[in-house]
């Protein structure tokens, strides 16, 4: 299995965006950055807010996007073309409704669930389904209808709190993802129950 060598962080841009749950991949970029202490900074030829951190005894690419969720395959795009970057070396962080606040799962591939940043990725990488994905639970609202009011509603301060705790937790797991060590890094992500 490859080694990442960037992790996308999928979201909204602007204000209004910034803590909703859509938002929740932006986040863990954004979480890493600080601990990293390597400020994203906008950068137009990748179209969104990116920053380079020697991780773990790995370079690692970390951006967000700042086009809108639809639009994220172009930033993905981008950035692999300039850095030869492989989909299989690709970690997309994003929000996922099949999954309860304070969890969170690696998935290696498969398709895009009606998520539309990550249906946007596979078009714009030509259709390759290879790259990691990072689903970081927001819960469901219970009805079709709903989905697109919550996703892009702000979570309660305990589903905040929640989510940001199996954030962390990705990012405690994160250096055997750069190592390239898939299971221990799935063992304890997977057993995590924030």
């Amino acid at each position: 299995m490859s080694h990442v060598k960037a992790l996308i962080g999928l979201g909204n841009p602007g204000s209004e965006y910034d803590a909703t749950r859509h938002n929740a991949g932006a986040w863990a970029v954004e979480s890493l950055a600080r601990d990293s202490l390597t400020p994203l900074r906008a950068e137009r030829k990748f179209l969104g807010h990116y920053a380079k951190v020697h991780y773990a005894g790995h370079d690692l690419h970390l951006l967000v996007p700042s086009t809108y969720m639809n639009r994220s395959g172009k930033a993905v795009a981008a950035l692999c073309q300039f850095f030869k970057i492989s989909p299989d070396e690709l970690l997309v962080a994003h929000d996922e409704l099949d999954i309860a606040p304070g969890t969170a799962r690696y998935k290696h591939g498969g398709g895009h669930g009606g998520h539309n940043g990550l249906r946007d990725i596979v078009s714009a990488l030509g259709n390759d389904k290879s790259f990691h994905r990072l689903r970081i639970g927001i819960g469901h609202p219970g009805s079709a209808k709903q989905v697109t009011n919550y996703v892009l509603g702000r979570p309660g301060k305990a589903e905040r709190t929640a989510i940001d705790a199996a954030i962390e937790e990705c990012l405690r797991t994160l250096p055997d993802v750069v190592a390239g060590d898939w299971a221990s890094a799935m063992n304890r992500l997977h057993s995590f129950n924030g």
